[in-house]
């Protein structure tokens, strides 16, 4: 399989080159990545345990769906495309923008746009990417941080903070108006 090519992009989020994965990595270049967080009726997020096969972050918990974003290809196409390889699902309605973060070290050097969305699967785990998913009401999210941060990606738990809030916000604002 070839390697994955990515935008390189500056602190605009413009592109400015493209370099495969490997480069982007070991010179933390600026790139651009997805996490999606998908909601089910009863308000929990599903999340994903990654596969020991991932070559960052194997065996610690994420976002339901995440993943970079290719070069040419915009975060929309990426968010779709992320939550068809990983869980193989697609949502009858497009995945939201919640908030987009600046390229971080606490992102791996990506811009990140973050999105949700709502579905209760059936979800089709891909094992080269999850190794097992559950559905955890936002408040056992937080507890579980609290007691082991060590278990989860470190973007992960950079964002997760901010788009709960922004979500609760949203909700207290009445969802179906985003």
């Amino acid at each position: 399989m070839a390697e994955e090519i990515f935008d390189v992009v500056n602190e605009r989020d413009e592109p400015i080159g493209r370099a495969p994965r490997r480069e982007v990595h070991a010179r933390k270049l600026w790139h651009r990545a997805v996490h999606i967080l998908v909601f089910n009726t009863q308000g929990q997020v599903f999340l994903q345990k990654r596969s020991m096969k991932k070559d960052s972050s194997p065996g610690l918990w994420d976002s339901s769906c995440s993943g970079h974003v290719d070069a040419g290809e915009d975060y929309d196409t990426a968010a779709v495309r992320e939550l068809g390889e990983e869980i193989g699902w697609m949502p009858d309605v497009h995945p939201k923008r919640l908030l987009k973060l600046n390229a971080c070290g606490e992102t791996g050097n990506e811009f990140v746009w973050v999105y949700f969305c709502f579905g209760e699967g059936p979800f089709r785990l891909n094992p080269d990417e999850i190794e097992l998913g559950c559905w955890l009401k936002p408040d056992e999210i937080d507890l579980m941080i609290n007691a082991n941060v060590g278990q989860f990606v470190e973007a992960f738990v950079y964002i997760w903070p901010k788009a709960n809030a922004t979500l609760r916000e949203k909700w207290r604002q009445n969802i179906s108006s985003i």
